[in-house]
This record gives C-alpha cells, structure tokens and sequence, in this order.
C-alpha cells in the first residue's frame, strides 16, 4: 500500500506504539486484498463483537492496551446487541449460571472497555445500528468501518454507502485510526453487479427466503435483482426499508454478500441503472418454485424433530418500528381466528432500545403485551448458541438465526398460526 507521509510517521511510532500496530494490521489486510492506499472513515462505527465470552481473552488485552494509548474513535460508535437479558428472557439457574460465570463472564468489563474508547451510550447494542430511532444512518457514499454483516449490507445496499465485509476488531481498528484499505466494495468496480436475478414470482416474495436462495447461490458475489420494484415500488418506505433489511441479513448469512442492488429502487440502482451492472454476468431466475424448493430444503436439527415448539424468536436482525406495528396486527388477526387471547408458546420479539422505547408509547404495544408477548433488546443467537438453550425446540422467521443455530425456521404466516394456537 502506498502511505501518505502521516501515515508513515504513524508507522514509524510517531504517535505511538499501540496506533503503529493499528495501522500496521490494516496495512497488511489491504495488502492481501490488493488496496493501493487507505480513505478516510467518514462517520460513525458499529462493531460486530458486543459479548463478552470468557475464551476472547486476546480481545480484552488489545482492548486495555487501546485505552493505557489514550486512543478513542473520532466518532461515538455503535455494537451489536448484548447476548443476555436475564429480565425479558425466561433463563432458567442452569441457564444462568452458564451465561453469567462461563460464556460471558467479561460482559461487564468488556462494555466498560468500549465505553472508555467511544462507544455511543448504554442503549446502542442493536444490530440495526441503521435506523433513525438508533442515530448511527450512514449517507450515500460514506465510507465505514463496520463488520456486522447484516448492518453492512443494509449500509452498502439500501443507503448507498461504502464498507467492507470486515471481520471482528477491523472495525475497531479502522475506526480508532479514521482509516480503512481502499479494496472491493469501496472502489466503484467490486460495486458492480456480477449477477442478474430475474423475480418472477406472483406475489412479494417472503424476503427471507428470496434472500436466502439468492445469497445460497452469489456467495459474495453482487447481484442486481430484476423484477422486484413491481411488489416494493420504487420509493424506499419505511416498509420497504423493514423488508429489504430482512433481504439483505439472509443474503449475507445464507450466503456472503456485502452488498446488492434492486432495479429502480435502491440508490445506485436507480441513479446508474443498468451502467452498475458488470459486462460479464451469470443469471439466476426465481420463481414461485424455486422459493418453494429453497424453503423444503432447511433442515430439522431438533433432536426430536416432532417435538412441540417451545420458544419463538422474531427479529433477527432486530425488528423496525413499522414491524412491530405489523405483527401486532397479524397476531390480533390469528388471535380473532383461533379464539386464543394469549401465545401458545414463549414469544419475544428482539428490537433496538432506541426503537422499543418509541413503540412503548403506542397503543399496540400494550396489546403486544396483553397477549403475553416479552420485548428485549438481545441477540437471539448469542441466547441460543449453548448446549441447553440451543438444544429447546426453538422457531423463528429468521434465515439468519436458522443459518447460525438450531433453531426452526417457519414462513411469517405459520409463525402466527403457531403463536396464536392454530395448527401448523
């Protein structure tokens, strides 16, 4: 990589040993993915890494040696979502004594190191760091340092602004130095569209599963998604911002994707239109069939694979403010349906505190918990990713969480059919 002069004389140990290494790190990832030079971080972080499990003990000794340096992001940065809350999700002593004295044991220093080099404030664990409600929205052609997959292809995609796939303290470090590696999605050639995905299903198709097909077949690919605009239309929503979120976190973790793009509608897409997309191209067509043959194809990895759910997790990436107004209605429309006034089952839905804070203020939340529904601000995955909590008959609508645990994914309208009581 070719350094300015500040950026030698950081090198060099001019501002420290601690920013040397920093920058040397960053140094060696660009070289490896061929980056001629570093730009400038032009707005907040949100790092990927928010537990504090016993076992990252290289984490939290680059984390001390962070703050003995005095070094502190620029910007107020963003993390995912904690991985417990004791308070709103049922854990039993086991449970408890598993999460709170072996898997995470350094959660509360871990967060009281992030606070010293710039985390936001106490309610910026979320993994939708994105929305307005949480204040860390990227503008068109920002560039981050970002690592939480689901963020990053909601950043890339849907907002227009620039950031790697980066891997767990990259995104600190690109963030503590206001610099990250010009390579792949940062240059205007990795973002061009290598594949075309022609939709031609009869109605919207349930983003999680179109996601999950295109991601399963892409990779890391970025595709340009045709045929989409005439379910969506062509003005980012706050509806249509809830379902391509839902879209982007199944591509990236069905697949590897870091960004895409939809035919009138997202930013580049619309502003470039077919200019965006690569000469050479493979296509894949979806159809109602092929999402069905997708959605057969998810394994059971329950022990007992009849057994009767036990727990339902919705939101993974956490829900926005207009999906809590629509699964209030559809479960009030199950519930009228079933004659139940009450979920059959362990219901949480996962939200930011920022988002929650603002949905407490509306009538469908008291609704939300007359049925008997619990709100957290958790990462369902880190709940579920341990031998008793992983291995409970768990449901969820989430690819993502299907993809990274054992848990049953079901399509949004079975989901309410199984919390209100109806049959499967």
């Amino acid at each position: 990589m070719k350094l300015t002069a500040e950026e030698k004389a950081i090198l060099a140990g001019k501002e420290g040993e601690t920013k040397a290494k920093i920058l040397k790190t960053l140094v060696e990832f660009g070289d490896v993915f061929g980056a001629e030079k570093f730009v400038p971080v032009t707005t907040c972080g949100h790092l990927v890494t928010s537990f504090g499990i016993g076992l990252l003990k290289p984490v939290y000794r680059i984390m001390d040696e962070i703050i003995d340096a005095g070094l502190k992001t620029p910007y107020p940065f963003t993390v995912d979502p904690r991985p417990i809350d004791y308070q709103n999700v049922k854990c039993g002593p086991l449970n408890k004594l598993i999460f709170s004295k072996i898997m995470y044991s350094e959660q509360k220093h871990y967060e009281e190191q992030l606070r010293k080099i710039g985390l936001k404030d106490g309610k910026s664990f979320t993994c939708t760091c994105y929305l307005k409600e949480v204040g860390n929205t990227p503008k068109y052609g920002d560039v981050l340092s970002w690592a939480e997959s689901s963020a990053v292809v909601f950043a890339n995609s849907v907002l227009g602004a620039r950031c790697n796939r980066n891997s767990g303290m990259l995104d600190i470090f690109g963030s503590l130095l206001g610099r990250v590696p010009k390579f792949g999605l940062l240059t205007d050639e990795g973002r061009r569209a290598t594949w075309i995905i022609e939709v031609k299903t009869k109605k919207l198709p349930e983003a999680q599963i179109l996601g999950s097909a295109i991601g399963m077949k892409v990779m890391e690919a970025v595709p340009y998604v045709k045929g989409l605009d005439k379910f969506l239309g062509t003005e980012l929503t706050d509806d249509v911002v809830s379902y391509l979120k839902d879209f982007g976190a199944a591509t990236a973790s069905n697949g590897a994707v870091g960004l895409y793009h939809i035919e009138n509608l997202t930013p580049e897409a619309k502003k470039l239109g077919d200019k965006i997309i690569a000469e050479k191209t493979k296509k894949y067509v979806i159809d109602d069939k092929e999402l069905e043959r997708i959605y057969n194809s998810y394994p059971v990895m329950w022990k007992n694979k009849n057994a009767k759910p036990r727990i339902c997790f919705i939101g993974c990436p956490h829900l926005t403010y207009s999906q809590l107004l629509s699964w209030t209605k559809k479960l009030e429309e199950g519930f009228n349906a079933s004659g139940r006034k009450k979920v059959a089952l362990r219901t949480i839905m996962t939200t930011s505190p920022n988002v929650l804070d603002e949905f407490k203020k509306t009538e469908e939340y008291k609704k939300l918990l007359s049925y008997g529904v619990k709100f957290s601000s958790i990462c369902p995955l880190m709940y579920t990713n341990n031998p008793i909590a992983g291995g409970k008959p768990i449901i969820t609508n989430s690819n993502k969480l299907r993809t990274y645990s054992k848990s049953r994914y079901y399509k949004d309208d079975d989901i309410v059919k199984i919390i209100c009581g109806g049959e499967k």
